[in-house]
């Protein structure tokens, strides 16, 4: 699990991996140091405007998502098919959420969402950019605009969820791993031998 912390910070990695599914996740934590973040669109690397001319619409709620498409885009990442009804309910459930739709398609190419108690904490969770628009800035767009969003709500504890192979990405978007010895721990029930 990664934690957002906005402050620059040298750390060493000591990854723990978990096995689920045949995915590795890392559990990396974090935590943000309290002091006042100026919260602008001006830091956004992408502007709401050049997304546009660019042919990509950006929306924050679930309103003419296609919940096929997107299951399609998770597929595509390497997440396993889910249950397009289970997708509506989490969604239903999701404090903040984002997502690209390419203009020519009207499908969707980048996404992602938070959960949290609304106050104190969030994790993000289904950060995906399809495999044919990676590259351009989409996942940067969605996880800038995400965090922002959580940090004007007065959320500053902010996790998440990343694959080793991905986490040069979130490191300059402010997230950590294992700062000051914070570990994270994920449930996991064993099979019974028979």
């Amino acid at each position: 699990m990664l934690l957002f912390n906005p402050i620059s910070t040298s750390f060493t990695l000591k990854a723990t991996a978990h096995h689920h599914n045949h995915h590795r996740n890392l559990t990396v934590f974090s935590q943000i140091q309290p002091i006042p973040i100026p919260i602008t669109t001006t830091n956004l690397s992408i502007s709401d405007e050049s997304l546009r001319t660019k042919g990509f619409n950006l929306h924050r709620t679930i309103t003419d998502l296609n919940l096929d498409h997107l299951n399609s885009v998770f597929v595509a990442v390497g997440f396993p098919r889910r249950d397009t009804e289970k997708i509506q309910i989490a969604l239903e459930n999701t404090d903040s959420l984002l997502w690209i739709e390419y203009e020519k398609t009207k499908r969707p190419v980048a996404f992602a969402r938070a959960t949290g108690d609304g106050v104190f904490n969030a994790i993000i969770w289904d950060v995906v950019v399809d495999p044919n628009f990676q590259g351009i800035g989409l996942g940067k767009a969605v996880m800038e605009r995400l965090v922002t969003e959580l940090l004007r709500k007065g959320i500053t504890n902010i996790a998440l969820y990343s694959e080793p192979r991905v986490l040069g990405f979130y490191r300059p978007l402010g997230f950590v791993a294992d700062p000051d010895g914070i570990r994270g721990m994920v449930y996991s029930r064993r099979k019974n031998k028979k």
